[in-house]
């Protein structure tokens, strides 16, 4: 699936119309995608995300809600903070 837009760091649209937040300790890895980059959605089973990107290119991954959820403050502050 590919990106339709990606105008913010921390919000990915892909082509399918799906809108998903990026968690804010994998933003990095999203700043080489391209419009043409080719990404996978997965299920996963993560303390704070219900969903990954997978970026077929290099294998690497971001962890994502939809748009619609919020990342629980408190397990993201405590992952952020213990690396």
């Amino acid at each position: 699936m590919k990106i339709r837009r990606h105008s913010e760091s921390h919000i990915v649209e892909l082509e399918d119309g799906s809108t998903w937040r990026v968690f804010p300790g994998d933003l990095d890895v999203t700043l080489n995608w391209r419009p043409e980059t080719d990404l996978k959605l997965v299920r996963i089973d993560d303390d704070v995300s219900s969903h990954a990107l997978i970026n077929y290119g290099d294998n690497s991954r971001v962890r994502v809600l939809p748009m619609s959820e919020n990342w629980p403050v408190k397990e993201v502050k405590t992952m952020l903070k213990d690396g």
